[in-house]
């Protein structure tokens, strides 16, 4: 009987070995995998050779802006893209067809050759052919100004309004709006708001004779409550956009 007892738990010994070691080399061999341990799984995503690869699906390029937004000297790229949409195509009675598809922004830094992504956001602007009542719809611009991002909307003899965004916070936040309110060539007011110094400027003219070269402005300075800085990437949509909220 010892000699039988023996014989079983050695077979027994020598299958568990076996076992054990395939299971220990299964394992090592899935921790070595290159689909599972990889350097570049964040980057292949963030960083693209060409500017058309970060514009997403049944959206086209609307317009394209070049220059440096985080001073390190390089070409960075602002994309304007515009949704497709066929649905959001109308008939206007005096404007005929009309594309109401929205638009939106995508940030990218310029590196080694490449593109990476630094913000984006689909639709936060209404599209160029919006109603603009007795008068033309404001036209949006966007522009790279010392190194900020600026969003213009200008509305002719009307006057306009501007929101400058910095590279900060991994983000681009708010951190000043212009405005100015026209009545032709004079300017009835206008409004100038730092939100990284919380102060909020307005000059009021009161020159009511004024034919447009004669204001005579009234300064008042205040400061603001407001403390977090809107963030691009945030906005829903800049027809809506109150800074002050």
């Amino acid at each position: 009987m010892n000699k039988y007892l023996f014989i079983i738990v050695t077979l027994l010994f020598f299958s568990c070995n076996n076992s054990k070691n395939k299971s220990e080399t299964t394992t090592v061999e899935t921790l070595n995998s290159p689909e599972e341990v990889s350097e570049n799984n964040v980057s292949e995503t963030e960083i693209r050779k060409s500017l058309e690869d970060f514009i997403p699906k049944n959206y086209v390029a609307f317009d394209t802006i070049y220059g440096d937004l985080n001073k390190d000297n390089l070409e960075d790229c602002i994309l304007i893209i515009k949704g497709t949409d066929k649905s959001k195509f109308i008939k206007d009675d005096y404007r005929g067809e009309l594309d109401r598809n929205r638009r939106g922004i995508i940030v990218l830094f310029s590196t080694n050759n490449s593109y990476e992504l630094a913000v984006k956001n689909y639709e936060c602007f209404s599209s160029e052919n919006e109603d603009g009542g007795v008068y033309f719809a404001p036209e949006l611009s966007v522009e790279i100004e010392k190194g900020n991002l600026k969003v213009h909307y200008g509305h002719g003899r009307y006057g306009y309004w501007s929101y400058t965004f910095r590279n900060q916070n991994n983000d681009f936040e708010l951190i000043g709006y212009d405005s100015s309110n026209n009545r032709g060539p004079v300017v009835e007011s206008d409004v100038s708001i730092n939100f990284l110094t919380r102060t909020k400027i307005t000059n009021e003219n009161t020159n009511k004779d004024d034919e447009g070269g004669d204001e005579i402005f009234e300064k008042t300075v205040t400061k603001i409550n407001k403390s977090k800085l809107l963030k691009l990437s945030e906005i829903k949509d800049f027809d809506q956009l109150e800074v002050l909220e």
